[in-house]
């Protein structure tokens, strides 16, 4: 039986892994400086968590959810999102209480899970790097969310980032829309497609993110939720964009943007780019925004909360791989000659990695010559070369692969103070 990966996964190689730790120390360095600290939540969560945060009506809970019973008989799902988890943890863990600075921040990366066709950058297992914060309703917050995320996109190189706006206004702006939407669609209703006839019963705001072209032409006539906001709304949003512009960042404001998950409120936003890796269409590549009203689902206090997500997969497809990081390379060989200069050897490569380098040796036996054949293969530095003839002088030839140049060192010093030999061989070969 010939065994491969579910489809929709990917298996991330040692050759590719090294991108991905890269983007995921510079979210981590990026968002630090904005004071944002660490959550790890779990991969699965009661089918509830995201039935009662996404909203029954969203794709997400209707099609793309990955759910089954439990041994215990219960009904759990691999989460299809990072918010959720977070804000179960948050009210599940008290994050809220007067002990607490507000707002409180953290960040997260890691495996999301949903059931749906699988294409370049999107896969039924991917990975997100996200951020949240709670206990704070002031726009300056929503203009330094917005702000962290294209810095982020910046430190890694990406050029023509385009940020569009909205806002979905809050529980008072979306009754009054509805209705006006309801009120435009419904005349419409035998031309709408099949989902967005069923969203039309349940949300008809999801109508105006249809992918459906003949929805898009329904629609692009239909009353803007701007002209809904209230007052309170109007302000924020006003604020939101006075902030932006004040920091110099160019925004466009779309009435037509929503999200695909329902517990979003006031701002929402959107970062996109052109890309050759999606024949030069432009791509979201991170989107959020508020939702004031999901702490206190929870079952929490009624406290504000926002947001964004990043698919990961999608942003590496974007960056510039003649920026990114290569593969690090192997600073030393360890090559042997004769049969007991096992143990030096062991004592040698000990010392080394001890003082932080990396360091590899032969485990197959091989003679010298395939050795150094696989010392090039590694891509190393240098090569130690260790023989009984060596261990009887006390001293031991270190090669640099690149220039084929040579120097001895001792034998003690490698075993024992091998920053001293490090030293020694920069001098020698220039830092080269």
């Amino acid at each position: 039986m010939r065994y491969q990966k579910p489809k929709g996964t990917a298996d991330i190689l040692p050759a590719d892994s090294h991108q991905w730790q890269y983007v995921e120390n510079k979210a981590q360095e990026i968002f630090s400086t904005y004071d944002f600290h660490e959550i790890r939540t779990p991969i699965f969560e009661s089918y509830d968590v995201f039935e009662r945060s996404s909203g029954e009506s969203s794709d997400v809970v209707s099609k793309e959810m990955y759910d089954f019973d439990d041994k215990g008989g219960r009904h759990i799902a691999l989460r299809p999102e990072g918010t959720a988890g977070v804000v179960r943890a948050y009210v599940e863990n008290k994050l809220f209480g007067p002990e607490q600075v507000k707002p409180y921040k953290v960040y997260y990366h890691g495996p999301m899970f949903r059931y749906e066709r699988p294409q370049s950058g999107r896969l039924r297992q991917f990975h997100q790097i996200g951020v949240e914060a709670f206990g704070a309703s002031s726009p300056a917050l929503d203009v330094e969310v917005i702000s962290m995320a294209l810095e982020f996109l910046r430190s890694l190189k990406l050029s023509g980032l385009k940020l569009e706006i909205n806002s979905l206004g809050d529980s008072a702006t979306r009754e009054k829309y509805h209705q006006a939407l309801v009120d435009y669609l419904t005349p419409l209703a035998d031309q709408l497609s099949e989902d967005s006839q069923r969203r039309l019963q349940t949300n008809p705001l999801r109508i105006l993110d249809s992918k459906d072209a003949h929805d898009q032409e329904l629609v692009a006539n239909a009353p803007s939720i701007i002209d809904y906001l209230t007052p309170e709304s109007q302000a924020h949003f006003a604020a939101v964009k006075a902030g932006l512009s004040g920091l110099g960042i160019d925004y466009e404001v779309d009435s037509t943007m929503v999200r695909g998950l329902d517990y979003y409120t006031d701002t929402i936003f959107e970062i996109m780019v052109k890309s050759p890796a999606f024949n030069n269409s432009e791509m979201t590549v991170i989107a959020g925004g508020r939702y004031d009203g999901l702490v206190e689902e929870f079952g929490g206090p009624a406290e504000p909360g926002i947001g964004f997500g990043i698919g990961v997969e999608r942003l590496l497809l974007l960056l510039d791989q003649d920026q990114m990081p290569v593969q690090p390379k192997l600073d030393f060989y360890l090559a042997k000659v004769g049969d007991d200069v096992q143990v030096p050897a062991l004592r040698i490569l000990q010392e080394i990695r001890r003082c932080g380098f990396s360091a590899d040796q032969d485990y197959l036996d091989r003679k010298i010559k395939g050795q150094f054949k696989s010392a090039t293969r590694l891509d190393a530095r240098f090569v130690i070369t260790v023989g009984e003839s060596e261990l009887a002088s006390g001293e031991v030839p270190v090669k640099d692969l690149a220039t084929g140049e040579q120097v001895q060192v001792k034998l003690s010093d490698l075993e024992n103070d091998f920053q001293a030999v490090y030293q020694q061989l920069m001098q020698q070969f220039g830092g080269k």
